[in-house]
């Protein structure tokens, strides 16, 4: 028999309990079995317990256990004032603090410490999956990484295992891997506790719910995951599989839930399942989606109608050909100095559409337009150069698909040329390529440049205030490209669907502590550059000191660097405030070493 040292963080403290653990034989080999549990031990006790384990398990006093206790005064209190050999002291290891210590107050803000030992309670496992957790989310927020590499590289040059109490050996990949699973079944509880906890810290409202979809791709063929389609990329990789996400945002782009769809599905195919699950989450209430372009039906409008809700969307471009006349005629209000939007009631009364103009988007279409235009052209003088050279007369299907290809890469201005080929009258039996400008496609172009149109059947609202509710969809854009860019969810290495889901968990909760102190940091002044504070608190390290004493023994302290006058501003200006020392002194012990 033997003594098992055990160790569990309760309150922001470490404890230390002993177990009295029995080894025996088995035909696979020998086992271990607690006998007893005997809680927190005094150095005396200890002693006893481990001369009885050596006695019982058939050992002379003289080969008692004593590695675990050797020089190993634990509880046994530093005093104040001790002397110290200065010409000793040493530091044995530094480590990454400031950034693992920001991410860690941003979960305990959002009581996600709280929420997964509730959802996760401790079992049998050496290492809480609570604490699994909160090092996958700290790690895609500080240093998005693989699970690997957190492994290898990141964790053990963090101040987590100080900070969490989880030595370095146990986070290891396949724990981590396994607290994705374990993490999966839990995603309902976790947006219905965000959405709560972010309503208490910022006063959110829900009544506008902002909603649109992306892709992501993988690495691998994802052969065991279902979900895993060709499909439309909005990251402009159709060679590989992806899924789609689907997210939901309020006004403020905090985050309220998502959902994960096979990487074929379009997006149009996905608003009503999302209207009936954010009902389900949060009730019936009448809400006001706002909804790109792409997510427009005549059927989910009327579905959204049928329920009682209101909507804000966007139309195709093609619509804007009914409202020609209201183009040319006044009644244009000023929101910016550079947009005008205007109110046109529909025909039944049911349905209101805003006519917006942007004098600074018109100019970006109007270069693109005479950027695309040049292409054609210079592309049409080329081919119609190299049919006058030919010697030979050319094949009449193939100068079509060359023309066809000209105008599907330059779409945009396709419109304004009309292209023939005909027989060359002056070399018969070759052929030749003219073309006009289309003078009714460049006078609508002129007309329409910078014009969008924007479809609700809110009633009674001002023009201005219905475009300011519409253009928030970019805060759920901004979203995806902060959980694409800063947050790096792409490319998906994961095969199997449910680790898939759990990858998108982890960066949906890292995106919660990205909008938590993006929060903080507008309230306090300091603009919405989160990377910034990130990295620029990064800098503090942690620092394990070894003081020799006179007494023969070793003290070890764990020293916080301390903060340069640009970081105490930023902690000063964030409320927050950096510790001096990781934990408190102590004996150094043989284990230590």
């Amino acid at each position: 028999m033997f003594l098992r040292k055990l160790q569990r963080r309760k309150n922001g403290k470490n404890h230390v309990y002993w177990a009295l653990v029995e080894s025996y034989r088995t035909p696979r080999g020998p086992r271990n079995r607690v006998v007893a549990y005997l809680g927190e031990l005094k150095p005396h006790e200890r002693k006893g317990w481990a001369r009885l384990a050596s006695t019982l398990g058939g050992k002379s006093p003289a080969m008692a256990q004593k590695t675990l206790f050797a020089e190993e005064p634990v509880g046994e209190p530093v005093p104040e004032n001790v002397t110290v050999d200065v010409r000793g002291v040493r530091v044995e290891g530094t480590t990454d603090f400031g950034d693992v210590w920001l991410a860690l107050t941003l979960w305990r803000a959002l009581e996600f410490d709280a929420l997964f030992k509730d959802l996760l309670p401790k079992g049998r496992e050496d290492v809480d999956w609570a604490q699994m957790v909160a090092i996958l989310v700290a790690a895609r927020f500080c240093e998005p990484s693989s699970e690997r590499q957190i492994e290898q590289t990141w964790y053990p040059r963090t101040s987590l295992p100080e900070l969490l109490g989880v030595p370095r050996e146990q986070v290891h990949l396949q724990r981590l891997y396994r607290t994705l699973d374990v993490l999966v079944p839990h995603k309902e509880a976790v947006e219905k506790h965000l959405t709560e906890r972010l309503g208490e810290l910022f006063g959110l409202e829900y009544d506008l719910l902002i909603y649109d979809i992306t892709s992501t791709y993988f690495e691998g063929e994802a052969r065991r995951n279902p979900q895993a389609r060709r499909g439309y990329s909005r990251d402009k990789r159709p060679d590989c599989k992806q899924v789609c996400i689907a997210l939901v945002v309020t006004t403020d782009g905090m985050p309220l839930g998502f959902e994960v769809f096979d990487g074929n599905r379009i997006d149009v195919a996905t608003v009503e399942e999302i209207v009936e699950t954010m009902e389900r989450k949060y009730g019936k209430a009448k809400r006001i989606w706002a909804l790109d372009r792409g997510m427009v039906s005549e059927a989910n409008l009327r579905f959204i109608r049928e329920r009682g809700g209101y909507y804000i969307v966007g139309t195709p471009r093609s619509d804007l050909r009914h409202y020609e006349r209201q183009l040319t005629e006044g009644g244009w209000s000023a929101v910016y100095d550079d947009l005008e939007v205007k109110l046109c009631p529909s025909p039944d009364g049911q349905e209101t559409f805003v006519l917006c103009r942007s004098a600074a988007r018109a100019a970006k279409e109007r270069a693109m337009h005479e950027r695309f235009s040049k292409r054609i052209e210079e592309g049409l003088v080329k081919l119609r150069g190299r049919l006058a050279r030919a010697r030979k007369r050319p094949n009449r299907s193939q100068v079509d698909r060359q023309i066809g290809r000209l105008l599907q890469r330059n779409s945009r201005a396709a419109g304004k040329y009309s292209v023939e080929v005909t027989d060359d009258p002056e070399r018969p039996g070759h052929l030749r390529v003219s073309w006009t400008c289309r003078q009714e496609w460049s006078q609508w172009a002129i007309l329409s440049e910078g014009v969008y149109l924007l479809r609700t059947n809110l009633v009674g609202w001002e023009p201005e205030a219905l475009w300011k509710t519409y253009i928030q969809l970019t805060d759920v854009e901004a979203a995806f490209r902060t959980i694409k860019s800063d947050l790096v969810i792409r490319p998906i290495y994961h095969q199997i669907q449910r680790r898939v889901h759990g990858h998108i968990l982890v960066a949906f909760l890292s995106y919660a502590l990205w909008k938590t102190l993006q929060k903080w940091m507008e309230a306090a002044g300091l603009g919405r550059g989160v990377g910034t504070i990130v990295s620029e608190l990064a800098r503090i390290k942690c620092s394990e000191v070894i003081l020799p004493t006179n007494t023969g023994r070793e003290l070890q302290l764990w020293c916080i660097t301390q903060p340069d006058k640009w970081q105490q501003t930023l902690l000063e200006r964030l409320r927050l405030e950096i510790p001096r020392r990781l934990r408190q002194p102590k004996w150094r012990t043989l284990a230590d070493t």
